[in-house]
């Protein structure tokens, strides 16, 4: 009898030990794995940047593209003109107004510059209020290539007020005498309130959510800042390469959506 029951008391150990190896094994397996369609469908609500309206009153106006006119003396012409990533509307009598909202008391601005540091040429970024007065000013030093470069608003700059509109200028001048005309970029920048909900979204928001939430509700300057700053750590995500030149398509700027965002401060 004690003989017969041996074989089964092994059988009921080896399948009581193999159960228990799989429910211990269970929550691993079963646990998600991160995939790319939870970013997928992110991506895919921000796909089109909501540009918000004009405000009211004066057109910003505004340059989004650098470059001397033809014939004019000035700046060497590049393959692609120096370049503001911001937003911009052609109107029908052809002026153009280049303007963004932001969040933010110091934001970010993003260039795309196609001189290096081997050309003697002064740059410089100025930001003015509404009265024209300048808030801040900075040199800026050429990367050793063309690229985007980020310009940010320091904490040592005054803090952008709330429904205040202020104009920003980046500029090349590649003549030390300043006898010919620069090249330069210029736009106008306003920072608004989000409503209490959707700050609430942000603020608990990972990253990527956080990006959809701002191009959803025309928030550009922290859209693309956020973007940015994905792609820089993540620089192989393909996913992250096609919503940037997506984001960049969307207001028109194709042509400078592969050059490489440059790294450090300028």
């Amino acid at each position: 009898m004690n003989s017969n029951l041996q074989p089964i008391k092994l059988f009921l150990v080896v399948a009581f030990s193999c159960t228990s190896l799989l429910a211990s094994l269970s929550p691993v397996l079963a646990k998600p794995t991160p995939n790319r369609s939870d970013a997928k469908t992110i991506l895919a609500q921000a796909k089109t940047f909501s540009q918000p309206p004009i405000p009211a009153g004066s057109p910003p106006g505004g340059r989004v593209r650098g470059g001397a006119k033809r014939g004019e003396p000035g700046c060497p012409t590049p393959k692609i003109d120096l370049t503001a990533l911001v937003p911009f509307t052609q109107e029908a009598n052809s002026v153009i107004n280049v303007w963004g909202q932001t969040t933010v008391e110091r934001p970010s601005w993003f260039f795309y510059v196609p001189y290096t540091k081997d050309s003697p040429y002064t740059v410089e970024f100025v930001l003015q209020d509404p009265d024209a007065n300048e808030v801040y000013k900075k040199a800026i030093a050429l990367s050793d290539k063309p690229g985007i470069i980020r310009v940010s608003l320091p904490s040592t700059a005054p803090a952008l007020a709330v429904d205040t509109q202020y104009r920003w200028f980046f500029t090349i001048n590649c003549d030390k005498e300043k006898n010919a005309p620069p090249t330069f970029v210029e736009g106008v920048i306003q920072r608004v309130n989000l409503s209490q909900p959707t700050v609430k979204k942000i603020e608990t928001a990972e990253p990527l959510k956080r990006y959809s939430i701002y191009a959803q509700n025309g928030i550009w300057y922290e859209a693309l800042t956020t973007l940015a700053e994905l792609r820089q750590k993540n620089p192989q995500d393909a996913a992250l390469k096609a919503e940037w030149r997506n984001l960049l398509g969307s207001i028109r700027l194709d042509d400078v959506a592969g050059e490489p965002i440059l790294s450090g401060t300028p």
